[in-house]
């Protein structure tokens, strides 16, 4: 008979990953993969941007096919897992089957917020969360309609720079008055503002939705504090709910502000049970609460982390958060997380060419923000790392050899700390 092995609820990044970790550390057991959907795992990043423009689909395949058989994953698409029995250590699916485990590895990801204005499934409406979403959307852009975004947030800001790509007119409606304000520093704010008002992108912010309105010709209206104006298609991005609600049912942990609680390691209150990736809540140094990162590079590292736990593996070292955006022909990438009562430093200038902000506390880097100079974030991610004081003056310097001052400053050096750079 065989051994029950590993089921993974769950078939996108973090599930891939994972189950590719634990044939890296040896483990030679059996692999069920559950997926809702009937795709094999596939990188999601590219949905918002090349799905959507490229003259070709790119591949987004998480695992090249050759790599997938060499896996040896018992894929089960479109077969839903509906509950789990943690005593009996057995999974039940949608079709009635019931799965036994060794182990669990919960990675079942988010589902996209809905507006009961603009629910799922209505004509014309659009929620980017899967490959097939994806493609309805970019078939809705051919026609080069009007489009109107719900939620100035990354998935939304890149959908607009995309839609605005394929020739579409676009506005953005967005609660905050400003764009990505708990994540950028008001400098680099107002820049990504600018430049898609220069793109094209008519910006509603500070502006609450209030109806939607059916207008002959499949037209919409919608209305909002602020003013109204006419659509061909919406797109709702108003943020992610982690998938939780497998795990809660089933009597494990779940966070206050959702998402299954794990450890530094991805365990969860069950010994026999781990989670990782877009549903799962995790404590992490310097903060009260549990948070969730919705990010690429967490849904990875978390998979590797649960898989060595899980095979009892020495598991690598927990990396500094790492966040990136294409908006346009302009890349951002975020290091660390941003916090409230941080001051920011930049060096370069964002009208010009590439610029790069340091957030920090008391000298201690621990945001930082690049526009166009991914490289340069790289180049001084150890001080994020090393978490000491720096030289901040001489980090804004134009001549200041990054990659030198980062080395020099690992060895060391009293901060002399800058005041926060005036608007």
């Amino acid at each position: 008979m065989t051994a029950p092995g590993v089921v993974i609820v769950g078939a996108g990044q973090a599930a891939a990953v994972a189950a590719h970790a634990l044939r890296g550390h040896g483990y030679r057991g059996r692999i069920t993969m559950l997926g809702r959907e009937r795709h094999k795992p596939y990188e999601r990043p590219p949905l918002s941007k090349a799905v959507l423009v490229a003259p070709e689909e790119p591949g987004l395949d998480v695992i090249a096919q050759d790599a997938w058989e060499r896996v040896d994953i018992d894929l089960r698409s479109s077969n839903e897992a509906v509950a789990l029995d943690l005593s009996a250590r057995e999974v039940r699916l949608a079709d009635g089957q019931v799965l036994p485990y060794e182990i669990c590895l919960i990675a079942t990801g988010g589902e996209a917020r809905t507006l009961a204005s603009a629910p799922p499934g209505r004509s014309h409406v659009h929620y980017v969360r899967t490959i097939d979403d994806a493609r309805r959307l970019r078939a809705a852009l051919q026609g080069k309609p009007r489009i109107a975004i719900l939620g100035g947030g990354f998935l939304g800001l890149e959908i607009a720079s995309s839609a605005m790509a394929a020739g579409s007119a676009v506005t953005v409606i967005e609660r905050a008055t400003s764009l990505l304000d708990r994540f950028l520093p008001p400098e680099a704010s107002a820049w990504l503002e600018s430049g898609l008002q220069q793109a094209g992108a008519r910006l509603m912010l500070g502006a609450a939705l209030e109806r939607i309105d059916i207008l002959p010709e499949d037209r919409m209206r919608l209305s909002t504090d602020v003013g109204e104006l006419e659509a061909d298609e919406i797109v709702v991005a108003i943020g992610l709910t982690p998938n939780d609600a497998l795990a809660r049912d089933a009597g494990l942990e779940v966070a206050a502000g959702g998402g299954v609680l794990v450890d530094a390691h991805c365990r969860t209150s069950n010994e026999h049970v781990f989670a990782c990736g877009d549903c799962t809540s995790q404590q992490r140094p310097g903060y009260e609460t549990p948070t969730r990162l919705e990010s690429w590079q967490n849904a990875n590292e978390q998979a590797r982390t649960a898989a060595a736990a899980m095979v009892g593996a020495t598991a690598p070292a927990p990396a500094v958060p790492w966040f990136w955006t294409d908006q346009g022909r302009h890349n951002i990438q975020m290091l660390g997380l941003p916090a409230p009562g941080l001051e920011y430093v930049r060096r370069g200038d964002p009208a010009t060419g590439k610029v790069l902000w340091i957030g920090h506390r008391g000298g201690v880097p621990l945001h930082g923000v690049a526009i166009d100079a991914g490289a340069d974030l790289r180049a001084i991610r150890p001080l994020f790392e090393q978490g000491k004081p720096v030289l901040l003056d001489e980090f804004q310097q134009d001549a200041t050899d990054l990659r030198a001052w980062a080395k020099q400053m690992r060895g060391g050096v009293r901060s002399t700390v800058q005041p926060p750079l005036k608007a």
